[in-house]
């Protein structure tokens, strides 16, 4: 498992209400949501290419699925 590092979040009620009813919807946490949010707008971006969704590295020359 990637390591985790906890740091302090300071976000709008209004968006942190919205991303916890998603996540209930998604049954996640609200850690997880943010988390998976991240994540796809990284990838989205090509700035997460080098992790796989999962948070594993690719192994060399994997296409990373």
């Amino acid at each position: 498992m990637a390591e985790r590092k906890p740091f302090l979040l300071r976000v709008d009620r209004e968006v942190l209400d919205a991303v916890q009813r998603w996540a209930n919807d998604d049954l996640r946490s609200l850690n997880a949501q943010i988390e998976f949010l991240l994540r796809r707008a990284l990838r989205a971006e090509g700035r997460l290419d080098r992790l796989r969704g999962d948070g594993s590295r690719r192994g060399p020359g994997g296409s990373g699925g």
